[in-house]
């Protein structure tokens, strides 16, 4: 491809991007294909010679968009919102032209240097003191495994890494059973082991950890000869919304000496609202917190942003240095590969940049109020019909909620059939979870461009097939 097709293919792209988003209503939210229906119009073997951009480009939306599930489409109401905000997308052009590798100051300063100042303006913008400094990750996957890691190793007076865990003390870790399966990995990947995570009974209409009971965790495995190394706290776990006491769980942390981690990955962008901090009350406790502005603020994927209250420790955690990495003659500067488990970054400042002054803070907080407010709003129809009942208050934006089939029916497989036939429908995208073992169906509201009358289709279709079903 020389610079003249770069140019034809990149405003082609362009252009088909900006006809896709304002043709998505009329597209099913799911695929209606079947396991196997891409894979067979695919050719089975690379080409051998060059083919023209005209074919690829026609095959792209013959064979491929019609297996797409359309995460920004306004009716996407299932998982969390993965946003992509127009000029976020435009801002992922630049960062892929110019395909820097952005791992050490010197091999792009300019995204070190902007990382650090949208870093503090998220701090700001959430209300944390001064003192959290922090690193943008690429998901909070990767920034809770950072976590168990610093957990690991400041227990271990940081002997782990040299040394390994053969032989050391059986490390434990701490959470409800609301987190998210990332902290599961973590624990797998950082080799604490999963029967060293802890799980915690949760009470209340948050699911909260109860903090009684973790103290008591805490003192048994220090009275067994074991090692506590750190809590995982929730703020809005994915599949109810499970939020712990966050000061409450701190006090805990801090009395025995372990280090806190804040997974509020999805409602962490809700707290540019100052309405809404009293859900992590106590969090300036934290030794790191995670939130995801790649879901409800915008910012398009990958963009993790990762607080630490003491970066040494993280660095003293994961930073190796040979002398290839080095940068000679400059003293006090950031390199954020050393923060973060992969060596290599991408410019992922650039579009968090672009989102917060394309839109501003107030205009964001707006978007979210309006979520807040439509999800309740549609709780409160649903409460009111009597074949349905709430099963889990909302959280922000989002609840769940059970259709009740006529007596003599397993309301689990109802429900499952029912959340199932709304997704064929594809008018709208749900997902489901279990609450105390039994089915229920997640709602929540978050994709950038959803209006009120959205979500009153979603109770038209919600309603609609329910009864339909036989």
């Amino acid at each position: 491809m020389n610079n003249d097709d770069f140019r034809q293919w990149s405003r082609r792209a362009a252009d088909w991007g900006v006809d896709y988003r304002n043709t998505l209503r009329e597209r099913p939210v799911r695929p209606l294909v079947e396991p196997g229906d891409i894979l067979a119009g695919i050719e089975a073997s690379p080409p051998e010679a060059a083919e023209p951009m005209d074919t690829i480009f026609a095959d792209f939306e013959k064979k491929i968009l019609p297996g797409m599930t359309h995460w920004q489409h306004p009716r996407f109401f299932a998982y969390f919102p993965a946003n992509a905000a127009p000029v976020s997308v435009v801002a992922e052009y630049l960062v892929s032209a110019m395909a820097a590798q952005c791992m050490l100051w010197q091999t792009s300063p300019a995204a070190t240097e902007l990382e650090t100042r949208t870093v503090d303006w998220m701090r700001q913008a959430l209300g944390l003191p001064q003192g959290f400094s922090g690193v943008i990750q690429d998901s909070a996957s990767s920034a809770t495994l950072a976590a168990a890691l610093t957990m690991r190793e400041r227990a271990l007076d940081w002997q782990g890494n040299r040394q390994g865990l053969s032989g050391q003390a059986r490390l434990r870790i701490y959470c409800s059973d609301q987190v998210h399966t990332s902290i599961d990995r973590a624990i797998w990947v950082s080799g604490i082991g999963e029967d060293n995570l802890v799980r915690i009974p949760v009470a209340g209409r948050f699911r909260a950890m109860d903090t009684a009971a973790l103290e008591a965790a805490v003192v048994a495995d220090w009275e067994a000869g074991m090692l506590p190394a750190g809590i995982i706290a929730s703020v809005g776990g994915t599949s109810t919304g499970g939020t712990d006491d966050i000061a409450g769980v701190a006090a805990v942390a801090k009395r025995h000496g372990l280090y806190l981690h804040v997974d509020a990955a999805w409602a962490g962008s809700a707290m540019i609202c100052p309405e809404y901090r009293h859900f992590w009350a106590g969090v300036e406790q934290a030794d790191s917190i995670v939130f995801n502005p790649h879901k409800w603020l915008g910012a398009q994927f990958d963009c993790s942003m990762h607080f630490i209250r003491q970066p040494e420790d993280l660095v003293r955690t994961l930073a190796i240095k040979p002398e290839f990495l080095k940068t000679h003659g400059r003293d006090g500067i950031i390199n954020y590969s050393e923060w973060s488990v992969p060596l290599g970054r991408r410019f992922r400042a650039l579009k968090l940049w672009f989102l917060l002054r394309a839109h501003g803070l107030e205009s964001l907080r707006g978007m979210i109020r309006n979520h807040v407010a439509w999800s309740e709003g549609l709780a409160t129809r649903l409460a009111s019909e009597a074949d349905f009942e709430i099963v889990t208050e909302p959280m922000l934006s989002l609840f769940s909620f059970r259709h009740l089939a006529e007596a003599g029916v397993d309301l689990d497989e109802h429900n499952l059939r029912l959340v199932n036939a709304i997704n064929d429908d594809g008018r709208i995208y749900l997902t489901q979870t279990r609450v105390e073992g039994r089915v229920a169906i997640r709602f929540q509201v978050g994709q950038f461009e959803t209006t009120a009358a959205d979500v009153d289709a979603a109770f038209d279709v919600v309603t609609e097939i329910a009864r339909g079903l036989v």
